[in-house]
């Protein structure tokens, strides 16, 4: 029996795209690939798609979703441990906060040189984030027998140093076919969810403790060396199997565009020159000639070019209006502003994060101040998970880590029924404004006041601010998206940039908090973090209310 192969039409593929965002319908897929917030470029034409395609290798695509596990398990694998670590160096329980958000600060400056490198590579940024997230780590679990504070927190601050998480955004962008990309998107959130989940998980593992000639390994060093033999693994993995995707699209574009402006500006020059004198067929003439003494050939030959042309034309071509150079003109104008048009429909991406900003409008501010709620609330209730459980509750690092790991398994089902039912019922800005509501409500949940502090009612209102934030995050990031420019989706300032920088700064402000509330008293640790949380929160729905009917 023979089989019968169905080619897909484009324009009706196009049509039916458009009839879902439409419709507002959507799946899982989609709606997971949104978390990523990697733009879908359908201005991208069938050439540059192409190239696209034989740059995609699917084993360096793997590699990055590595990393992107990697390193989620790298910034949670120590949570559960952070308190007890802090106090056998001899500070306060408190400073996991610290610990925990130096990572976050030092991410703050890798994402944008990470961002500016992935324009000329991709495999060296991988490589020395490898290199420099193995010396972190291995600075991390000596810090144990050296016993000192301030190896530990270099050591975190080496890990933030390694954040390659641009990379892994940009590569899914640029070397991805557009067919595959929302699996490649879904990919990268989904390896960032199980990350999140196993790095607790496996922080329950690590509960021994001996020695090797003067190395100790215990639950406190242990995610350290864990980690770092982990990264030694992925260093040689990914030197071996990653190849580097060639950048003629990145080296061209620069020499294109200066060609295209050169042959605009001698263009209009020619243009001018022959309207002064109301010749058109001087048009020819002008530009031909100066594009000959500017083009980048040797003297000598610009010389016989030009003694040739002025033989052939200069002398013997009249200059006498007619209606064939008239419809010419026409003719070569038509192409100038379909030319211009079409470099219009490719818009230009920021180059200075100065212009980046210029470009946000009240509707993305307000987006991105509402992702920082989300992250912000979402790191107080992590970080100091530990300190809280065991000062309330008398928690072990095993109960810890379960809870904390099961909290991140959360999210995939959560997004299952986000992404195939609510989000085609309700509209985005609905499921925004009562995913605010949620995490507003789970935080005033939270505080602990007059009656005693129980284990449901923290495991309760945990679960609502957690579970919330998830669901916020997914359909923030989709509406944040389809407000930003579009000169925001490419380059080294775009949108991703921006959304990982606002996250990032929210993280190192809430673990900042945890360590400065610490001062007050163990007892009081848990209302004060929450004060901010919920004033931000409110802070944010009030936001959302104003900008509305903007959210489309």
């Amino acid at each position: 029996m023979c089989s019968v192969k169905i080619l897909q039409d484009p324009v009706v593929d196009s049509i039916n795209a458009a009839v879902n965002r439409l419709s507002n319908s959507t799946n899982f897929l989609e709606f997971l690939g949104k978390h990523a917030f990697i733009v879908q470029d359908e201005l991208r034409s069938p050439s540059e798609d192409h190239v696209v395609e034989q740059r995609y290798h699917f084993m360096s695509l793997l590699l990055n979703l590595v990393n992107t596990f990697l390193y989620m398990v790298n910034t949670y694998i120590i949570v559960p441990t952070a308190d007890n670590y802090s106090l056998s160096l001899g500070a306060a329980a408190t400073l996991c906060g610290v610990i925990i958000g130096s990572m976050a600060v030092a991410q703050v400056f890798s994402s944008v040189y990470f961002s500016a490198w992935s324009n000329r590579s991709y495999l060296k940024p991988l490589i020395f984030s490898s290199i420099v997230l193995l010396i972190g780590n291995t600075l991390y679990a000596l810090a144990y027998d050296l016993d000192s504070i301030a190896v530990l927190l270099i050591g975190r601050l080496f890990c933030g140093l390694g954040s390659a998480r641009a990379v892994n955004r940009r590569y899914i962008s640029d070397c991805v076919p557009l067919k595959l990309r929302m699996q490649a998107s879904a990919g990268f959130v989904s390896a960032s969810a199980l990350g999140m989940a196993c790095g607790p998980a496996l922080a329950c593992l690590f509960q021994t403790n001996f020695k090797v000639y003067k190395f100790t390994f215990n639950e406190d060093t242990l995610p350290g060396w864990v980690m770092a033999l982990s990264w030694l693994v992925y260093l040689l993995w990914l030197w071996i199997s990653f190849r580097e995707p060639p950048l003629e699209i990145k080296e061209n574009s620069v020499p294109q565009e200066g060609n295209a402006g050169s042959s605009t500006r001698l263009s209009t020059l020619a243009l001018h020159f022959a309207l002064y004198f109301r010749f058109p067929l001087l048009y020819d003439s002008v530009h031909n000639i100066l594009s000959l003494l500017l083009s980048p050939i040797s003297s000598q030959h610009q010389c016989g070019l030009l003694v040739r042309y002025s033989v052939e034309h200069g002398i013997t071509q009249p200059l006498l209006l007619n209606t064939k150079a008239k419809q010419k003109d026409e003719h070569e104008n038509q192409e100038l502003d379909d030319d211009d048009e079409d470099s219009e429909k490719i818009p230009k991406p920021v180059t200075s994060i100065v212009s980046a900003y210029r470009l946000l409008t009240p509707s993305v501010k307000v987006q991105l101040f509402v992702y920082f709620m989300l992250k912000y609330a979402m790191e107080i209730l992590l970080a100091e998970s530990s300190v809280i459980t065991e000062y309330y509750f008398i928690w072990s690092t095993s109960s810890v880590a379960i809870f904390l790991a099961s909290l991140g398994l959360t999210v995939l089902p959560v997004n299952i029924i986000v992404g195939n039912y609510i989000s085609n019922m309700f509209e985005e800005r609905q499921v925004l404004l009562a995913s605010e509501i949620m995490v507003c409500i789970g935080i005033l949940l939270s505080f602990q006041v007059l009656v005693p502090y129980s284990v449901p009612q923290y495991v309760g209102s945990a679960l609502i601010t957690f579970v919330a934030a998830e669901v916020l995050e997914g359909v923030n990031l989709s509406l944040l998206s389809r407000v930003m420019s579009s000169r925001l989706s490419r380059g080294t300032y775009n949108g991703g940039l921006l959304s990982t920088e606002a996250g990032t700064l929210a993280r190192v402000i809430a673990d900042g908090t945890i360590t400065l509330s610490g001062y007050l008293g163990e007892s009081r640790l848990l209302n004060v973090t929450l004060i901010p949380s919920l004033f931000i929160c409110i802070s944010s729905i009030v936001a959302t209310c104003f900008t509305y009917n903007s959210l489309y």
